[in-house]
């Protein structure tokens, strides 16, 4: 028995539960590029970490540049009650999104987590978008 098998694997109930749980809470930069790709931005997307000249270096395109340590109900009333966050950071070394993610759920806000962030989106091939404003994926590739 390998190391993989010596715990049995989960029922597929239990399976099913877990990664249905994972996915309310996570997406991933390839399902966020498809969703601006198809014109289907059904959510607000925040890059919040860093410096305003950090993020005018270098953002996924379409995020509003809104630090975690920003985060507050005043700040987000300008957005209805039920609209939908994604939110994300550096990368896997940095748990920027995951304290957004947190202040977000905790004034009530339904919020997902881009796994990766910059450092995935990079990996991904994905464009970049440069300057002070959220820019536009669709603008980068020539659509």
């Amino acid at each position: 028995m390998s190391t993989v098998s010596d715990i049995p694997a989960a029922s597929s109930d239990a399976a099913a539960t877990h990664f249905a749980a994972r996915l309310s809470l996570e997406t991933d930069c390839s399902d966020v590029a498809a969703a601006m790709k198809a014109g289907e931005v059904d959510f607000v997307l925040l890059h919040v970490v860093g410096s305003p000249e950090a993020y005018a270096r270098r953002h996924v395109p379409g995020a509003i540049h809104l630090r975690h340590a920003e985060i507050s109900g005043e700040r987000m009333a300008q957005w209805p009650a039920d609209t939908l966050f994604v939110v994300y950071c550096a990368g896997p070394h940095c748990n920027g999104a995951d304290r957004a993610a947190l202040k977000l759920a905790r004034l009530g806000r339904p919020v997902k987590l881009m796994i990766g962030g910059v450092t995935g989106w990079e990996d991904e091939g994905l464009a970049f978008a440069t300057g002070p404003e959220p820019g536009s994926l669709l603008v980068l590739e020539g659509a």
